[in-house]
């Protein structure tokens, strides 16, 4: 039997998953969801099932009983990669939760909702094509891409929907809103997560061989998974070289696959420091807490700069600044205003105005909004 909206408010749950499988930025909007809920259940066990590679981020968070790894071998056959999902589901259903929140809101997610035998299974509702007309207008490539609601059948697998009146909204504001059906306090999102001394340490050592220990810098990361957030490296440098003319550091960070993009943005700016692909993702928060600036895409290392707390200017040029900018920094972002954007396209082939949303983003404009922004931070009170 289905419950109530006031019995499901009023119910003390005792074994909880909450489903976010990737990827940082996703997972990094999801935390304080997590700690709603662990206000909501002081005394629950609240799990988390999450890919391999960012559960990195979560092991040592105190909300958290256990980090569950979806892992998913793509090199293995069908039948193998099938075992392992029945396996991952035989566990879930043994551990008897009585609660799943999945934000995912995808198929394998749902599958595995459903597959946990939880009584209350919570995610977002389908996509309904109406919500288009209690928001703002948008492009046509921005409707046809855009996320607005539980893709692939995926809401068939829950006993109660999150709703989406609008999609005027940030995307934290939407993960948040299952407080609305489990009670949650009504204070602000809280962002907080336990960086281990362990990744403190390894930063400390690597400022030190880098000559930036007790220094001011400013953190760069300009890549990221879609092809069409990235800005040209001529640009990153040259921002970068205006911190160290300022007698500030700077430094690049990004994936290991992005160790070319460093290494030319460093030659580009003789005196950047480079530590592409040398930092795990717990090592680049305690990286990012120490930045007097991050200047990024719309991208993990800019929402991780947001969860703590430091100085960001965020680059957007094809995804939307209302849903994933950076949570309440709104004058943080830069932009070039084109009508074909915000468009959802995430390759470069299938952009049609040559990428004009991020190479016609002009270096000043980001230098004069950095510097804006550090100013305003250092402005005495």
């Amino acid at each position: 039997m289905t419950l109530s909206a006031n019995e499901l408010r009023s119910r003390d749950f005792s074994k909880i998953l909450l489903i976010k499988l990737s990827a940082v930025g996703d997972v990094t909007h999801t935390i304080p969801v997590l700690n709603k809920l662990r206000r909501r259940y002081p005394n629950a066990q609240l799990d988390w099932l999450v890919t391999p590679a960012i559960g990195e981020l979560l092991r040592h968070h105190p909300a958290i009983d256990n980090v569950i790894d979806f892992t998913r071998d793509t090199s293995a056959s069908a039948w193998s990669a099938l075992a392992g999902y029945a396996r991952l589901a035989a566990k879930l259903r043994k551990t008897r939760y009585d609660l799943v929140v999945d934000l995912h809101g995808q198929s394998r997610t749902a599958i595995l909702t459903f597959a946990s035998g939880a009584p209350v299974r919570i995610g977002f509702d389908k996509e309904r094509p109406e919500v288009w007309a209690k928001s703002r207008k948008v492009t046509d490539s921005f409707r046809k891409h855009a996320w607005y609601g539980a893709r692939e059948g995926a809401w068939l697998a829950y006993t109660h929907h999150i709703p989406l009146p609008t999609l005027d909204v940030h995307v934290i504001d939407h993960y948040l809103s299952v407080g609305k059906l489990l009670g949650f306090d009504t204070g602000p999102a809280d962002f907080s997560f336990r960086i281990p001394q362990s990744a403190h340490d390894r930063i400390d050592a690597l400022l030190r061989q880098r000559d930036l220990a007790g220094k001011a810098f400013a953190l760069i990361a300009p890549r990221g998974n879609w092809e069409t957030k990235r800005w040209p490296d001529e640009k990153s440098a040259e921002v970068a070289r205006h911190f160290l003319q300022q007698g500030c550091g700077a430094v690049v960070v990004g994936g290991p696959r992005e160790r070319h993009v460093g290494a030319n943005i460093a030659r580009l700016a003789p005196g950047v420091v480079d530590l592409t692909g040398e930092t795990s993702i717990s090592e680049l928060a305690a990286l990012i807490s120490r930045a007097a600036i991050c200047i990024a895409h719309d991208s993990g290392p800019m929402h991780l700069a947001v969860a703590l707390g430091r100085p960001v200017v965020a680059l957007f040029g094809p995804s939307d600044t209302v849903w994933a900018g950076p949570y309440r920094r709104e004058n943080a972002v830069v932009r070039a205003a084109l009508p074909c954007s915000p468009c959802y396209l995430r390759r470069l082939s299938r952009c049609t105005h040559g990428h004009a949303c991020m190479s016609d983003l002009s270096t000043q404009a980001v230098i004069e909004r950095a510097d804006s922004v550090l100013g305003a931070v250092l402005a005495p009170a």
